[in-house]
């Protein structure tokens, strides 16, 4: 279907539009340029509901100068804004954002508990509809039960509804509902719809490399009929593959039998995302470039929140509170480990450091004490930034990496704030409204790099561990494929191959 077509589509009197929309064939424009006219009147306002913070940048990008006319919020943001509006009538405290956090499938629970206040009192969903009369839905095939029945409430009571989704791009597990709401299936939803419309021109590669963007197109469409992708002929110049194996003995390793055509390719790019499925191979290829490739950490900081978890939780213990300084450090970087540092850290914190000691130990001895005089989060940022210039100072502390860089220096300005969970907060909200981009050159699971394009690709780990013959391993394959603007590595297996390709 044509540009134009889907444009009048959604600019058409329909409440409720669907839009198929393919990596990389002009959703984000087409939304964007749907935003603008609408936000134009003065009268009308918009709320852009996405499903990363990825894409709420690429919005906020593309909306620039719209001001207040244009709400661009992430699903779990909204439910969240809602939720403290009406906490009382959903039995919740009012500082939702720490309560979420705390609890085990927070933004789950609120989700399904908020669908069911929007069932059961309908004026609500009546209020938010008059609040936002237009929503635009990025990425809904990603949605929950409980968040696609929060925005068919509010459609039913006279919002209009702009869906952008695509099948193909499903990556998220589908839980079951915590509340009672049907699940989300995307046939189902463009049945249903007032108006549907496909994206299928390959804009993302419209600079110059449309060879790449039409054979991408290609592999989605034999991925979405259940077919195997062929890498061993009618590729274009744009896509290499390399045939190497992973000879790494321990079964979380990652080690390349042959690791040249990784290097090569990632000279060539100036703008490249090395992809892989597993947090393990991402971790392993961060070593295998020498830890002078970033990793892309995205916006969750899941080690932190432990870390204040516990660091709460410890009432002023320094023992318990050493403990999860060892665990954190060992979540984001390697070094710290408890044979190195960590067991004597954690035996000096717990004595209060009483011995006398010298060298290395005392050194040792010395962090632990910034946690022993103040138990806190703010004796952890001390001990964590003493710990950062040692490793750049003294020998014995080289070995030590930070491969989650951001979450580490995130865990030392909490040192800044008298409240931990209002630093917390603070500190993730700034986040949030910075939109921190990738450097040019990062390593990434395919997951946090949905919504993130760039020049080059390289993609580890092509075999059946990594892509099984399985109905999310076929989206999760696409994503990482599309991702790619102008060249496409793929390092793939023969010895254990993935069924999803044929090599």
């Amino acid at each position: 279907m044509s540009d134009a077509s889907v444009a009048t589509a959604l600019r058409s009197a329909a409440s409720l539009v669907v839009i198929e929309a393919p990596a990389g064939c002009g959703k984000t424009h087409q939304g964007a340029a749907y935003a603008r006219d609408i936000a134009s009147s003065k009268a009308n306002r918009l709320l852009i509901i996405t499903h990363t913070h990825a894409a709420c940048g690429v919005f906020a990008e593309r909306t620039a100068g719209l001001g207040r006319h244009v709400e661009i919020r992430t699903i779990d943001s909204v439910i969240a804004q809602i939720g403290a509006a009406y906490h009382a009538g959903l039995g919740l405290p009012a500082d939702i954002a720490t309560w979420t956090r705390r609890t085990k499938d927070g933004h789950k629970v609120l989700a399904a508990r908020l669908a069911q206040l929007l069932a059961r009192y309908p004026i609500v969903a009546s209020a938010l509809a008059v609040r936002y009369p237009t929503i635009i839905c990025d990425e809904h095939q990603d949605s929950s039960a409980d968040q696609h029945a929060i925005v068919m409430a509010l459609l039913h009571q006279g919002a209009k509804v702009r869906i952008f989704g695509d099948p193909m791009q499903h990556i998220y597990k589908d839980d079951a509902s915590v509340g009672a709401s049907p699940p989300c299936d995307w046939d189902t939803l463009v049945g249903q719809a007032d108006a549907h419309a496909d994206l299928d021109t390959p804009h993302r590669w419209s600079n110059g490399c449309g060879d790449l963007g039409n054979w991408t197109l290609s592999a989605r469409a034999t991925l979405k009929a259940g077919g195997r992708i062929d890498l061993t002929r009618d590729l274009p110049a744009s896509v290499s593959v390399a045939f190497v194996e992973n000879v790494a003995q321990h079964p979380q390793g990652y080690q390349l039998s042959d690791a040249k055509s990784v290097y090569g390719a990632e000279k060539k790019s100036n703008s490249l995302l090395i992809l892989a499925r597993h947090n393990h191979v991402v971790r392993a290829c961060r070593g295998m470039f020498g830890r002078r490739l970033p990793m892309w950490e995205g916006h969750t900081r899941r080690a932190l929140e432990v870390l204040v978890d516990a660091v709460r939780d410890a009432n002023a213990q320094p023992g318990k509170i050493a403990a999860a300084v060892v665990a954190f450090i060992g979540a984001i970087g390697k070094g710290f480990s408890p044979s190195a540092f960590g067991n004597r850290f954690e035996q000096e914190a717990r004595e209060l450091c009483t011995k006398s000691s010298r060298g290395k130990t005392a050194t040792i001895q010395e962090l632990a004490k910034y946690i022993v005089d103040q138990p806190d989060h703010r004796g952890v940022a001390a001990m964590l930034r003493r710990l950062a210039e040692l490793r750049a100072s003294d020998t014995g502390f080289s070995d030590i990496a930070f491969d989650h860089h951001s979450e580490y220096w995130d865990a030392i300005r909490l040192g800044g704030f008298d409240d931990l969970e209002a630093g917390l907060a603070e500190i993730t909200n700034r986040r949030t409204y910075s939109r921190p981009h990738p450097p040019a050159k990062a390593i990434s699971t395919i997951h946090k790099a949905k919504g993130l394009e760039c020049g080059g690709v390289i993609l580890l780990g092509g075999d059946v561990k990594s892509f099984p013959e399985k109905p999310d391993a076929r989206c999760l394959l696409y994503v990482a494929l599309s991702r790619a603007k102008d060249r496409l590595h793929i390092v793939a297996s023969r010895t254990t191959p993935s069924p999803l390709f044929i090599v």
